[in-house]
């Protein structure tokens, strides 16, 4: 373990401050100003301010740079707080919120909420630092929920989620919905014939070089891009489910969801 530096002076704080990319009410704004109004009325010199913005609650400490800003500013100006607008701030996560904690201390700094939960010493502050941290990480696991249901409505919906246009298909001017591409399309019928004679992924790639047929990077086709080939969906495909727009335009529930389900690791 390192050493505990020298306690820092209490009356000298650090700001941090912490935005995902899906939280609209907590701003950095908003959580500057409710710090500065902490600090102002606990007589509190509030030396530097670190940010990490887009970063998500459930984010390693080791890929949040404006963490170890934060914590370089408290041993520059000898800080005795870290202070942020809420506990959440610090983390989504309870180990991570501890870990951030015991980093802060072998700063020789305590950590302190503007909203004042939790700031004490006492058993029972140390008990409602834990619990606030455990609904923390529970609202961070509801946020991911909602993002999840949201993107299977618009999935429902026959709505784009978001990502790369699987090949086959291009994002429509709307940007909801995909529309097929006629050149691509023939590429899929043909992967798919030769799927049908037994093929190999392999052979089915080399075969549709030879044809001129290359992916959209122009590379070979390799065993792993020939299978999400063959995933994607033709056209007709869409007609036979009775999607709405079946001519130049395609709303199919499934098309994206890879991309968009991606977009989950960001909430919290």
């Amino acid at each position: 373990m390192g050493r505990r530096r020298k306690l820092g002076d209490p009356k000298r704080a650090v700001a941090y401050v912490r935005v995902s990319t899906d939280e609209q009410s907590l701003g950095p704004e908003a959580q500057r100003k409710a710090i500065g109004k902490w600090c102002e009325d606990h007589g509190i010199d509030l030396v530097a301010t670190a940010e990490d913005i887009g970063v998500s609650g459930g984010a390693e400490i080791e890929k949040r740079p404006g963490l170890m800003d934060a914590m370089n500013a408290l041993v520059e100006h000898r800080a005795g707080v870290l202070i942020v607008h809420k506990r959440d701030r610090l983390a989504r996560d309870v180990v991570c919120a501890g870990l951030i904690e015991r980093l802060a201390e072998r700063q020789g700094a305590r950590v302190m909420s503007a909203d004042g939960v939790a700031n004490g010493d006492c058993p029972e502050a140390m008990l409602q630092r834990g619990i606030t941290d455990l609904f923390a990480m529970y609202e961070r696991q509801l946020i991911r929920a909602r993002t999840k249901a949201g993107l299977a409505v618009k999935r429902g919906k026959g709505e784009y989620t978001g990502g790369g246009a699987p090949y086959g298909w291009a994002i429509a001017e709307d940007g909801k919905h995909l529309a097929a591409v006629p050149e691509e399309q023939a590429v899929l019928r043909t992967a798919r014939t030769l799927r049908g004679k037994d093929m190999t992924l392999r052979a089915i790639g080399a075969e549709l070089a030879n044809s001129g047929m290359l992916p959209r990077s122009g590379k070979a086709w390799n065993p792993k891009t020939v299978r999400s080939l063959l995933r994607s969906r033709l056209a007709e495909d869409a007609r036979t489910m009775g999607a709405d727009k079946i001519t130049d335009e395609l709303t199919p529930k499934d098309m994206g969801r890879r991309h968009g389900e991606a977009k989950l690791e960001h909430a919290s």
